[in-house]
């Protein structure tokens, strides 16, 4: 199956992950190269994507282990088809996941990508500056303001960046310390507001036209500020804190959320509720910051454990 031939849901999960996951070009490359054989294996066998099941999966992996591909590649060649057909379930492209019961070859799971408190607090710092430094009116003082609101609100709460560009602009009035969000398949769950996050959504708001439903408002199709948009600026503000734009990304910020409230003895089903995992299988992801505190603990704390390194 050629390039062209591909499907339009392709192009969404790779523009998900380039906006979401901070995915570079040749990151993005390889995904469209393994989706295009994917798709190609299909294609011969008559196989629509909404007809796929478990049994397809494991025919193609059988197929990739006749072609002689090494047990990392088949690996992260399942990766990539797996993460798009959980894509077109939770975008309610699809009615199931083919993907959920098919095990690959084993191999070891990849942390995720995170800041340090020091680097986050580095990139608000300069984010503060910058509105400071853009003065009280025009265009650069606005962007300025919407980008501490953005940062303030993604740290602060950890949602998803789709979820955050789609706040509605009475999210600023609120006088509570929590946000109530629709997320992921129309559930609803509450996220902490913190006062410095309220506050920079009141200063955001009062540079913004009267009227509109968007807090962050934009001139597209969507009305509001783009997933693509807020992660271009984003690079631009971590260069700028002298942090590597290839580092950062909402989806980094989020993580950066999680893990930081487990490094502060945060119990990770209460993490699982904030972030908006419907599985804790999902959120256990971070429980290799868990296994830090614990073995800190230990080494700190247990008798038998003085004096040794």
């Amino acid at each position: 199956m050629t390039a062209a031939a591909a499907p339009p849901d392709v192009a969404a999960y790779l523009d998900m992950l380039a906006a979401e996951r901070g995915a570079a070009a040749n990151t993005l490359a390889a995904y469209r190269r393994d989706l295009d054989d994917y798709l190609g294996f299909l294609d011969a066998g008559s196989i629509a994507l909404d007809e796929v099941e478990a049994g397809t999966l494991r025919d193609y992996l059988a197929g990739l282990a006749a072609r002689g591909l090494k047990t990392a590649s088949a690996a992260r060649r399942l990766s990539c088809i797996r993460g798009f057909h959980r894509f077109r379930y939770a975008e309610g492209l699809a009615g199931t996941d083919p993907s959920a019961p098919v095990s690959g070859p084993r191999r070891g799971r990849g942390l995720p990508k995170v800041l340090s408190v020091a680097e986050v607090d580095r990139l608000l710092a300069v984010a503060r500056e910058r509105v400071g430094l853009a003065g009280a009116e025009g265009g650069e003082a606005r962007r300025a303001a919407r980008m501490l609101c953005l940062l303030e609100l993604l740290y602060a709460t950890g949602l998803r960046v789709s979820e955050l560009v789609a706040l509605p602009r009475a999210a600023a009035a609120t006088r509570e310390r929590y946000l109530v969000v629709r997320g992921k398949g129309g559930r609803e769950r509450i996220v902490p507001l913190t006062d410095v996050a309220r506050t920079a959504m009141r200063a955001h708001v009062e540079g913004l036209a009267a009227g509109g439903p968007w807090l962050f408002p934009s001139d597209g199709e969507s009305g509001h500020l783009t997933r693509q948009a807020f992660a271009r600026d984003l690079k631009a503000a971590a260069t700028a804190a002298g942090i590597r734009a290839d580092r950062v990304s909402p989806h980094v910020l989020r993580h950066a959320f999680a893990s930081h409230l487990l490094q502060n003895g945060a119990d990770l089903r209460v993490v699982q509720e904030l972030l908006g995992h419907a599985d804790i299988a999902t959120t256990q992801i971070y429980t290799h910051v868990l296994d830090e505190r614990i073995k800190s603990m230990v080494r700190d704390l247990h008798p038998m454990m003085d004096g040794e390194g």
